[in-house]
């Protein structure tokens, strides 16, 4: 994130490279990167004769390099964006002589998705020393609660953990569908305010009682009737509830768990340093971790790995997922 704030901070001073290489398995920010240059640097007059967009599936290298080397119209500079480059990974190194020799008067935009180039070959080489080469990385689970948080403070938002959380859960580390709610509770929502779970269920349609994040809750307090209430409510609404999903998210909180029971420092900074979880859900894992010794919680995921494949159709003769949620219920909680 510092990487895409100074990129936009140099463009917004005037100091612009002739290429941008955008690469990586995150797509949010290569498109809000490169959706800046394509915004921003030339006029609205200056777009209509200087402003192209290629499409990778479309073009060669060689249209790309023809395009590049034109010069501008009535204009300082001209701006060529190159979107979905990825489709031209093949012949992507042939880049390479222009990028030792980029137009000074173009701003070429190569927007290069879910892939990157290899740093040992002379294209990234070529382009780091006379542009910009930024890499998009995808983000951890844990890593995108604490994303949400930072993009709501510089937009004069706050989220509580567990409503981040929620989003999370539903909505995956993909940045862009997250981004795109987010916007949609900015909407309704005045400045100043702090999302709260409510906000998330009467806005985007996430239950906060029945979600996987209070079905940890409940396995880790072993509140057996709150349990088995949400994973009824799972199989009565099995598209909303995947069985994949719970069953990744109990496995990775019951990894958690024995990493936690392996701590030497039980004190709630180091614990939520040493799982890296946000320090307002340790309470929540030290109940779990004296609930579920270690020699049960090496049970539990041994029983998880077995119900993953379960729920992927291997040795589960048609058993519905509901029914295969609340047999694992069942062997947890023993």
């Amino acid at each position: 994130m510092d990487d895409v704030k100074q990129i936009v901070s140099d463009i917004k001073k005037g100091q612009l490279k002739p290429i941008y290489f955008l690469m990586g398995e995150e797509p949010y920010y290569i498109d809000a990167i490169s959706d800046f240059i394509q915004d921003n640097v030339l006029s609205e007059e200056e777009k209509g004769f200087n402003q192209m967009v290629l499409y990778g599936r479309d073009v060669a290298i060689d249209d790309i390099v023809s395009n590049a080397k034109r010069f501008p119209m009535m204009a300082e500079r001209q701006v060529v964006i190159v979107k979905e480059a990825q489709d031209l990974s093949r012949t992507i190194e042939k880049l390479v002589s222009y990028a030792k020799n980029p137009q000074p008067t173009t701003v070429l935009v190569v927007n290069y998705k879910y892939k990157k180039i290899d740093k040992r070959k002379t294209l990234y080489k070529a382009v780091k020393k006379s542009g910009v080469v930024f890499e998009s990385k995808k983000l951890y689970d844990n890593q995108v609660p604490d994303w949400i948080r930072r993009v709501l403070a510089g937009q004069n938002y706050s989220i509580s953990p567990k409503a981040a959380q929620m989003l999370v859960e539903f909505l995956g580390t993909d940045l862009s569908k997250i981004n795109n709610e987010l916007n949609k509770l900015k909407i309704i929502l005045p400045e100043g305010t702090q999302i709260t779970p409510d906000h998330i269920e009467e806005n985007i349609g996430i239950s906060k009682d029945y979600n996987n994040f209070e079905l940890r809750k409940a396995i880790g307090e072993r509140n057996t009737k709150k349990a088995f209430k949400i994973v009824t409510y799972f199989a009565d609404n099995p598209k909303d509830n995947p069985m994949v999903v719970t069953v990744s998210l109990l496995f990775n909180f019951f990894s958690q768990l024995l990493h936690l029971h392996g701590l030497h420092d039980k004190n709630p900074r180091s614990i939520a340093s040493a799982l890296k979880i946000n320090p307002y859900f340790v309470n929540e894992y030290i109940t779990a971790s004296r609930n579920f010794p270690m020699k049960k919680v090496s049970s539990v995921v041994a029983i998880l790995r077995e119900f993953d494949v379960k729920g992927k159709g291997v040795n589960s003769n048609a058993v519905p997922q509901g029914d295969l949620l609340k047999e694992l219920l069942v062997k947890i909680l023993a």
